[in-house]
């Protein structure tokens, strides 16, 4: 079962992104601000889900969270300043966007940029660990993923609609046959390097 909060006294916002490894489109990112005495056993981190799973809790977590709100940093952005930065700005941006001040920010992973003068705790696997950033990540993910079957009308070669923009062999072999698309990273390997050395 995952806890609701770190520090009980305090308003935290739970933070994810989603996108971080993928060739094309942007980074999402979300913060939510969950009630207290929330439980959904339901909840788990959003890769642990299946899509079908994503999408119902969707819903539920929108309307039962304090205050939600969605970051985005796009593909350009973020090869200006890589993908590391562009998953922290993603969460400042979504964090800004809250109806509620948080008092303390549950980050998922190892890493944050501090955002004004809020604290923040980063955990290690958080989204299977604290329900505010398994929360965020299913937000994260279910917003990035109508986004990226929306760009897939525009540019159905890369087979975008399954692979949302991940590496797949389908999308590598795509970028190789047709060239990049407007959405691509251009600062990420786009085709698999060499696996070995010819002598």
């Amino acid at each position: 079962m995952l806890e609701l909060s770190l520090y009980p006294d305090l308003i935290e916002a739970g933070c994810d992104e989603a996108g971080r490894g993928c060739l094309a489109g942007p980074v999402f990112a979300a913060a939510v601000i969950l009630p207290k005495g929330f439980e959904c056993e339901a909840l788990n981190d959003s890769k642990q889900l299946s899509e079908k799973e994503r999408y119902t809790l969707r819903p539920l977590i929108e309307k039962e969270a304090v205050t939600w709100a969605v970051g985005i940093v796009d593909h350009e952005e973020i090869d200006k300043i890589n993908i590391l930065n562009a998953s922290f700005l993603a969460m400042q941006r979504a964090v800004a966007c809250l109806k509620t001040r948080p008092q303390h920010l549950l980050i998922d992973g190892n890493r944050f940029k501090p955002f004004e003068d809020i604290p923040h705790t980063c955990v290690v696997k958080g989204d299977s660990k604290l329900l505010p950033i398994a929360a965020a990540s299913v937000l994260a993910k279910t917003y990035r993923d109508d986004y990226m079957i929306s760009l897939h009308q525009e540019y159905p070669l890369y087979d975008w609609d399954h692979n949302k923009g991940y590496p797949t062999k389908k999308h590598r072999a795509a970028i190789k046959e047709h060239g990049v698309t407007p959405y691509h990273r251009l600062s990420f390997n786009l085709t698999e390097r060499q696996l070995k050395l010819n002598f």
